[in-house]
């Protein structure tokens, strides 16, 4: 009879999620902030078929990072748990908090129970009347849930990218700037090897750039760019606030700052 090895739980547990890790820091960054006008979520995503930002319900949209089969099956199902919600009870009943707990729950099973954990990152948002009503959750590969203030960054290069949003970032900036401070927070891990060693010397050098005026490098074709708009109107008990920009509508708000 073969002898069967013991692994602590412990030492399961750190290699699921050294696992998990290792997919998601080879995926492109996800910046979700807010603004004056809305919520501005914006990727670094060469494909315009694959998308990592996408519409959950009337003010929530939804951002990911790490495998796209497991991430978009995480999606439709927000999406199914939303619009069941929605019909059995209010639509102002489907809110990112219970949907941030319903991916927790999915997410923290799959991790302690199945043999192979999702390689994802979320973050889930909902536009509020105010910048202050707004609110970001963020959700990691193991179910564990964070409530963000104001903006976050997902990735790879995650915290090179929140380093330079916490150095830009301010409360009450049109879209067009909040699109700029996230196409220079994305940017920031391109920064020249010799002076990109830490995270305060990349927002550093984000946060001359924008006052500089330089603008971004990411070009518009290579950006995923959606808005969570705050005062859009209410059409039949609807308020679809998701709207999706496309190259001209980008390369046009960067160019903005030129």
């Amino acid at each position: 009879m073969a002898q069967q090895f013991y692994v602590s739980p412990e030492q399961v547990m750190k290699d699921r999620a050294d696992f998990a890790r290792k997919g998601i820091a080879r995926g492109k960054s996800v910046v979700v902030l807010s603004c004056r006008d809305g919520m501005a979520l914006v990727a670094e995503n060469p494909s315009s078929t694959l998308h990592k930002i996408g519409e959950i319900y009337d003010r929530i949209a939804f951002a990911a990072v790490g495998k796209y089969n497991e991430f978009e099956s995480l999606r439709q199902a927000g999406v199914r748990y939303a619009d069941v919600r929605g019909y059995s009870y209010d639509r102002v009943d489907v809110t990112a908090r219970g949907l941030a707990s319903v991916y927790a729950q999915s997410l923290g099973t799959v991790f302690t129970a199945e043999q192979k954990p999702f390689e994802v990152e979320l973050a889930v948002a909902e536009v509020g009347r105010s910048e202050g009503e707004d609110h970001i959750f963020r959700l990691n590969f193991d179910g564990s849930i964070a409530d963000e203030s104001n903006f976050l960054a997902m990735g790879g290069q995650a915290e090179l990218v929140q380093g330079a949003l916490g150095k830009l970032w301010t409360p009450g900036a049109s879209l067009g700037q909040a699109l700029r401070w996230a196409v220079t927070a994305l940017e920031a891990p391109r920064a020249p090897a010799e002076s990109a060693g830490t995270s305060t010397g990349a927002a550093t050098r984000a946060g001359a750039s924008v006052a500089a005026g330089t603008g971004a490098h990411l070009p518009a074709a290579i950006l995923e760019v959606a808005v969570l708009d705050r005062n859009t109107p209410a059409v039949g008990g609807s308020h679809r606030a998701f709207r999706r920009l496309d190259d001209t509508e980008v390369a046009r708000a960067l160019a903005a700052n030129l």
